[in-house]
C-alpha cells in the first residue's frame, strides 16, 4: 500500500442520499480530476437508512481514490465532518456537499488560489441561496445575524464548502471540543484566507435533510460553543429587574407614608408573570451552557466508525493476487 499522501484530500458527509449520490461522486470526481491527478475522496455515510452504502461500496471499485466510513449511527453532519477531517491525508484539504448545491466548477478556482496565491483556507460564500423556500431564508439570515453579534464573526452566507491547507487541518484538530461547529471553527483559526461567491443551484435529486428542529439544533449549538454573552444577558436581566424592584419599593413606601396606598393585585399579577418568564428563559440559557459542559466531560468520542472502504487498498490486493 503506499503512504504518499495526495495532494488534494476531498471530504464528502452523506446521510440518505442513495438516489443521486453515484451520479454526483462522478461528476465531482470529473471535475477535481481536471486540477489533480493525486487525489482521494473521502466519503463520510452519516448512519444512512437507505443505499447510500452499497451504492458507494460498488463506486469504490470504479475507481482507487474512494475512501468510504460509515458510521455507527447519525451522529449528524458536523461530527461526519469531523471523522473526515481527521482521516483525511491530503495536502490541501476540500469540504463540500455531495447534492451538487455546491458547484463541482469551482474546484479548479479553489485549487489554483491554494497552489498558485498561497491561501491557507479558500472558503465559498452564498451570494444567492437559490431556489430555498422562504421559512428556512429568513431564519438563515436572523440566524447568522445572531451569530455575529453574540459571537464577533461574521459568517453571514458562509457554507462548509472550503479548501483548508494542511497546517490550517492541524490546528482544526487541535480544537478537542465535542460540541463543533465547523463554520465557527474555521473562522476563529483565522489564516490568509479568499472568499469565492456562488449561487447556490438546484439539488440533485431530492430535498434537504434539514429540517426546521435541526436547523434550530445546529444554532444553539453554534451560539453555545462560540459565546457566552448570553450568560451575561442573565446577569443583565437580574440587574435590571433589581433596579426596578428598588425604583418599585421607593414609589410604594412613599405612597404608603403620604395615605395614598392603591390596591395593586393587577400589577402585582404581571411582574409576577414577567420575572417568572425571565427566570425561566435564564434557567434554560445556563442549561444549555451547562449540557455542554457535561458532554464535554464524559469524553465520549465524537463518533464510532462501523465499516470502511478503501479502494486503493483493495486495487492494490487484487493486483497481488492476480500475480500470484
Amino acid at each position: 500500500m503506499s503512504h504518499q499522501a495526495p495532494e488534494v484530500s476531498l471530504i464528502i458527509p452523506v446521510y440518505n442520499e442513495a438516489a443521486h449520490i453515484a451520479q454526483s461522486l462522478r461528476k465531482i470526481e470529473e471535475e477535481l480530476g481536471k486540477s489533480t491527478q493525486s487525489y482521494e475522496i473521502v466519503v463520510v455515510d452519516d448512519g444512512s437508512k437507505d443505499a447510500s452504502w452499497e451504492q458507494l461500496s460498488m463506486l469504490a471499485q470504479t475507481s482507487r481514490h474512494y475512501k468510504a466510513f460509515r458510521l455507527s449511527r447519525n451522529f449528524g453532519k458536523e461530527l461526519a465532518l469531523c471523522a473526515g477531517l481527521e482521516h483525511a491525508r491530503g495536502q490541501a484539504v476540500i469540504i463540500m456537499d455531495g447534492d451538487l448545491q455546491h458547484p463541482p466548477e469551482l474546484l479548479a478556482r479553489m485549487i489554483r488560489l491554494w497552489r498558485e496565491q498561497g491561501k491557507d483556507i479558500v472558503e465559498c460564500v452564498k451570494s444567492d441561496r437559490g431556489s430555498e423556500n422562504l421559512n428556512k431564508s429568513v431564519g438563515s439570515a436572523i440566524f447568522y445575524n445572531m451569530l455575529n453579534q453574540l459571537s464577533g464573526f461574521d459568517l453571514k452566507g458562509a457554507s462548509d464548502f472550503k479548501l483548508l491547507d494542511r497546517k490550517v487541518v492541524q490546528a482544526w484538530r487541535e480544537m478537542p471540543e465535542r460540541t463543533t461547529f465547523f463554520r465557527g471553527m474555521t473562522a476563529w483559526l483565522g489564516y490568509d484566507r479568499e472568499k469565492i461567491y456562488f449561487e447556490v443551484p438546484s439539488r440533485a435529486e431530492g430535498s434537504s435533510q434539514w429540517n426546521f428542529w435541526s436547523l434550530m439544533k445546529l444554532a444553539v449549538q453554534a451560539v453555545v460553543s462560540f459565546s457566552s454573552i448570553p450568560l451575561r444577558m442573565v446577569s443583565m436581566f437580574g440587574l435590571v429587574f433589581l433596579i426596578g424592584a428598588g425604583v418599585l419599593f421607593v414609589q410604594t413606601l412613599y405612597q404608603k407614608f403620604i395615605g395614598n396606598a392603591v390596591d395593586g393585585f393587577t400589577t402585582v399579577i404581571l411582574l409576577l408573570l414577567i420575572v417568572g418568564s425571565v427566570i425561566m428563559i435564564s434557567l434554560g440559557i445556563i442549561g444549555e451552557y451547562i449540557a455542554a459542559i457535561y458532554n464535554e466531560v464524559k469524553g465520549r468520542p465524537r463518533y464510532l466508525i462501523k465499516d470502511h472502504i478503501n479502494s486503493e487498498t483493495s486495487e492494490q490486493a487484487r493486483r497481488v493476487s492476480e500475480v500470484l
